[in-house]
């Protein structure tokens, strides 16, 4: 007898500047993933919250059209409690249905209200299983400013950094500003809880320091001023281990940039000029063993689960961790998906990996 299709719930779109990116990935998950032994139920939620019954459509999620969420009408309801795996819908026309039990929920959403653990801890509250790492590590990792601290407390080098908020620059710009030019030109202006570099500058001169800052404003009242690192950009993409083992890491990729400023939103996922991403990096044996055991450890520090990628900078003197990311892209460009398959992981493998871990990790 054929063994039932594992159902899972794959959650996408959300509140986040990131909508299209997670959109983007649910295509790239939706054109992959095994149907012999998943069915897929994709919930899209809308730019408003709305949480909506999507049609299953890998072809109609790329970046190319810039991928939304429309509502329909329909609502997607949690089960009423953790005793329960039953989701429901209730369509435009005000009919509620069942969806059936759901065994386990893949949350691919970017940015806050679905990678900052909020998502993580809606589902946990009503029992559903996810892939995915939990409420804190989700947290902690979203959070640039909590991110380094954990980190520079478990001994991993992180970037100086000044964290500022508009109140404390209001309440004492002098001392705020002498706090950032300390850490010298040039610098990075980002959000403290954003990805995809939404919302970053690099400023090279300090009269473009107001204008970056009210950039990273529009994104999070916490903004974050990073001392510039120079380096090799490298990343490595991260598993947990199965039944208490180690996590697993995968090889190096490094992003070569060649005629842009940084490593920005367009190059991350428009397949923009002027940046190379190279998978396998070329590292030595010994270096690429200690950047996995630096990416070990920060996924360890944050309490990880599931997934993640570790960026990295690659200096004179070693590896500073310049973020942990905790639901990274999964778009055909991403780099997560991109280490694990020159790793020996292919794509539906990797998909069918974290399911594994999400079913076995029910908290």
């Amino acid at each position: 007898m054929t063994a039932p299709r594992i159902r899972v719930a794959l959650l996408f779109g959300g509140r986040s500047s990131e909508h299209a990116i997670s959109c983007a990935t649910a295509g790239g998950v939706l054109g992959a993933i095994d149907r012999e032994r998943y069915e897929v139920i994709p919930v899209g939620i809308t730019r408003d919250g709305a949480w909506t019954l999507h049609p299953d459509d890998a072809a109609s999620l790329t970046l190319q059209g810039l991928p939304e969420v429309s509502d329909d009408g329909s609502r997607v309801h949690l089960p009423d409690s953790a005793q329960s795996r039953e989701w429901t819908v209730t369509d435009a026309d005000g009919t509620t249905r069942s969806l059936g039990e759901i065994d386990v929920a893949f949350p691919i959403l970017h940015g806050p209200f679905g990678e900052d653990g909020t998502i993580q801890g809606a589902l946990e509250l009503v029992g559903v299983p996810y892939v995915g790492n939990g409420v804190l590590a989700s947290a902690l990792g979203m959070d640039k400013h909590f991110t380094k601290s954990v980190l520079q407390a478990a001994g991993v080098e992180v970037a100086p950094w000044v964290t500022v908020t508009r109140a404390a620059l209001a309440r004492d710009a002098e001392l705020c500003q002498r706090r950032i030019r300390a850490l010298g030109l040039p610098v990075f202006v980002k959000p403290a809880r954003a990805g995809s570099s939404v919302g970053v500058t690099k400023v090279s001169d300090w009269d473009a320091l107001d204008d970056a800052l009210d950039v990273a404003f529009a994104e999070d009242h916490h903004v974050l001023v990073e001392q510039a690192v120079v380096g090799r950009e490298l990343e490595c993409a991260v598993l947990s281990g199965h039944d208490g083992a180690p996590p697993r890491v995968s090889v190096a990729g490094e992003i070569i940039v060649t005629g842009r400023a940084f490593y920005d939103f367009d190059a991350k996922y428009r397949d923009v000029p002027g940046v190379e991403l190279v998978c396998p990096a070329a590292l030595g044996d010994s270096e690429l063993a200690e950047m996995q055991r630096v990416a070990a450890r920060a996924f360890e520090a944050i309490g990880g689960s599931g997934l993640a990628r570790v960026d990295f900078f690659f200096t004179g003197t070693g590896f500073v961790v310049n973020e942990v990311n905790t639901m990274p892209g999964f778009t055909p460009i991403s780099m997560f998906p991109k280490c694990w398959l020159a790793s020996g992981l292919s794509y539906p493998e990797l998909i069918d990996e974290l399911i594994t871990l999400g079913l076995a990790t029910a908290r």
